[in-house]
């Protein structure tokens, strides 16, 4: 019984090694880092209160590990939490692992840094003091654009299709009494993106044919290696709604 015990435990740790280093560098980081977050302010080595986004901290303490700490906190261990997990291990892996991102990891970073960015600038004007949902949301609008075909359905009362995923969400929060604000933050910086990087492109003018949103050659250096000096920028097209 002893024996059956030990390899069981040793089939789960092997399962469990299959399924994370499957998820993609990006995906597998952030995820990472957020559950570790959370497991240290759960065991009272941290305090929520020294991570959350506060620029007069910043500026007048220095306390600029607020800029990044921000991102990585959801909560304590909850069902809520839970429920944060998946969403950031589905649609990012799904974004990472998809079409648009797939073998371009310094790419992906680009869109997460992009938004991150854009959602520091929202925050002085909003009473969001934590940002990790908002950049989880906005993968998810992100996801959902450039999946426009693939069907959703919700607890099975209705289908959907995936654009309609952000909204779906909002709209289901609201009626557990949520703050929209949050959501709405990570939609309106993920349409941002998603017309400067997919729609700008396709537009007549000076900018047709080419990317809004360059990727810094130190990224690609780090994520991808040594790149050739004279390889193009790949711009994916998509239909817009």
């Amino acid at each position: 019984q002893v024996e059956e015990r030990g390899r069981l435990g040793v089939q789960l740790r092997m399962s469990f090694d299959t399924w994370y280093y499957e998820i993609p560098p990006i995906t597998r980081w952030y995820l990472t880092l957020s559950v570790l977050t959370t497991a240290c302010c759960f065991f009272d080595l941290i305090s929520p209160f020294t991570l959350y986004l506060n620029f007069r901290l910043i500026v007048e303490k220095y306390e600029v590990w607020r800029i990044f700490t921000n991102f990585f906190f959801f909560g304590m261990p909850s069902l809520d939490f839970v429920f944060h997990m998946y969403f950031l291990v589905r649609y990012c892996r799904l974004l990472e692992e998809g079409p648009s991102f797939r073998g371009r990891s310094a790419d992906f970073l680009t869109m997460v840094l992009f938004g991150a960015l854009l959602m520091l600038c929202i925050a002085p004007f909003s009473s969001v003091f934590f940002l990790g949902s908002s950049l989880t949301f906005m993968m998810v609008y992100v996801w959902g654009r450039r999946n426009e075909t693939f069907p959703m359905n919700f607890l099975g009362l209705f289908n959907f299709p995936a654009p309609w995923l952000p909204w779906v969400l909002l709209a289901f929060s609201m009626l557990l009494g949520a703050s929209p604000v949050v959501d709405l933050i990570g939609i309106f910086v993920g349409h941002v993106y998603y017309y400067l990087e997919d729609i700008v492109p396709r537009m007549p003018g000076r900018f047709r044919g080419k990317k809004v949103i360059f990727t810094p050659s130190i990224l690609k250096y780090l994520m991808e290696g040594p790149q050739l000096l004279d390889q193009r920028e790949r711009v994916v097209f998509q239909q817009p709604l």
